[in-house]
């Protein structure tokens, strides 16, 4: 897996040992951020950031600062070593390590906001998030803000936010979602 383009392009990127985190394909990422256009001076949230190659992949291409968020300590070990190798700023990137209800209900609390979040959490799971999670993700959305859904498309994560588009790669089902400011 490599940062597909920008600043870190051909950047390897190590992802957590074991079967339980499956990073996003680099060709999914390359029409991911095709279809998202320029992220340039973006706040972005990578939540269930697994290896973090979607907030690797932003910052590589201009965002101005990412959080990754995940509860996996093989994750977020991941993470820090992709940020490290890679020579980000802390200011770049802050890493968390949190469940995502409990992440999003503080980050609500503390009044913060994000122009792009990746949510790409295990498959198995995704479909039963949905409502807690689109929910939990409204108050943390600035107001022009983007959310990008990835999900298989057997069991579809479909978040209760504006639909911008939708693709399929295979089995991966990419949905870029806006905020409700942004739909209004």
């Amino acid at each position: 897996m490599r940062v597909v383009a920008g600043e870190w392009r051909g950047h390897r990127l190590a992802a957590p040992a074991g079967a339980s985190t499956r990073p996003t394909a680099d060709r999914v990422r390359e029409a991911l951020f095709s279809i998202l256009g320029s992220v340039e001076g973006l706040t972005v949230l990578d939540l269930f950031a697994g290896s973090g190659a979607l907030g690797i992949e932003a910052l590589s291409r201009g965002a101005a600062a990412a959080t990754f968020a995940d509860s996996s300590s093989a994750a977020l070990k991941a993470v820090r070593g992709n940020i490290e190798r890679l020579g980000v700023d802390a200011s770049r990137g802050h890493v968390v390590r949190s469940d995502w209800r409990a992440f999003l209900r503080k980050a609500a609390a503390r009044g913060e906001r994000w122009d792009l979040v990746f949510c790409d959490p295990p498959y198995r799971l995704a479909h039963r998030l949905a409502k807690d999670l689109g929910d939990a993700l409204a108050p943390v959305l600035a107001p022009q803000a983007r959310v990008v859904s990835e999900s298989s498309a057997r069991q579809p994560l479909r978040l209760d936010l504006p639909l911008l588009t939708e693709r399929r790669y295979g089995d991966t089902l990419v949905a870029v979602h806006a905020s409700e400011e942004q739909a209004a």
